[in-house]
């Protein structure tokens, strides 16, 4: 289930080489339309050069990043979803990062030590590489720490989090409702119940205040990106745009096991 819905675990990540490419990426699906096959993403990188590399290794190597990153997929449906938001470009940094973040474990070690920094604060790579450090263990060599610790800043610079070259600065994010939809989207595939879904690790990475918050789920509804409904005291949330009924029907599912 969870590599139907795109998720991935484990002690590897694309980070080790890349950071979320979201130049790539932009220019990826510039090239091929939604609902196509995988084939045509890669032979769009591959064959077709979309993304104007130098070399066929090259081609290659960024075509295997990033089926890492964001699964390039119509079947695996968090790609589909972000496909489908996709066209909110203002949203596009924060959809880029909310996928990496549920696909790179490498990645997902690092957020807590940018989310944490102060607005407005300089940024600290020595939490980040501390908390990296306990996920890989002696999987990694220093190096290569801190080749992630490079590549995981820059990909937190790319979605807007960090703003800086050598020394970084922390910086809020602009939440659209587009990038709301994600977040809930995938913290409810995750387990996070209604109630809770503002306290999820996707929610929490777009940088949204609470009385934000609710206005953008309200203009994700308006949008047709979600739908609420309250039965009493329970809210309930689903997604018919982004899923099918049977994909909700698991939202539900494991909500409900959570909660239990």
């Amino acid at each position: 289930v969870a590599e139907r819905w795109g998720f991935r675990t484990g002690p590897r990540g694309t980070h080790t080489s890349r950071t979320i490419m979201l130049d790539e990426l932009t220019q990826l699906l510039d090239a091929v339309p939604p609902d196509s096959p995988r084939n045509h993403y890669v032979e769009a990188i591959v064959d077709g050069n979309c993304l104007g590399k130098l070399t066929l290794a090259t081609r290659k190597a960024s075509s295997q990043r990033l089926r890492e990153l964001y699964g390039l997929d119509a079947r695996m449906i968090l790609f589909r979803a972000l496909r489908h938001l996709w066209a909110d470009e203002a949203a596009r940094p924060t959809l880029a990062l909310l996928l990496a973040l549920a696909r790179d474990p490498l990645l997902r070690a690092t957020a807590r030590a940018v989310l944490a920094t102060p607005i407005g604060q300089e940024f600290s790579r020595q939490p980040m590489k501390d908390d990296l450090a306990a996920i890989v263990e002696d999987r990694l060599s220093p190096s290569t720490l801190d080749t992630v610790v490079r590549n995981a800043s820059a990909s937190w610079t790319q979605s807007g989090h960090l703003a800086g070259r050598s020394r970084k600065t922390r910086q809020r994010v602009r939440a659209t409702p587009a990038a709301v939809a994600y977040a809930l989207l995938i913290g409810s595939a995750v387990g996070f119940g209604t109630h809770a879904l503002y306290d999820s690790p996707w929610v929490v990475a777009i940088d949204v205040r609470i009385d934000e918050f609710l206005r953008l789920v309200m203009d994700a509804k308006m949008l047709n990106l979600l739908e609420f409904k309250y039965a009493g005291k329970m809210m309930e949330l689903s997604f018919p745009a982004l899923v099918t009924q049977k994909e909700q029907e698991f939202i539900r599912s494991e909500s409900h096991r959570q909660a239990a």
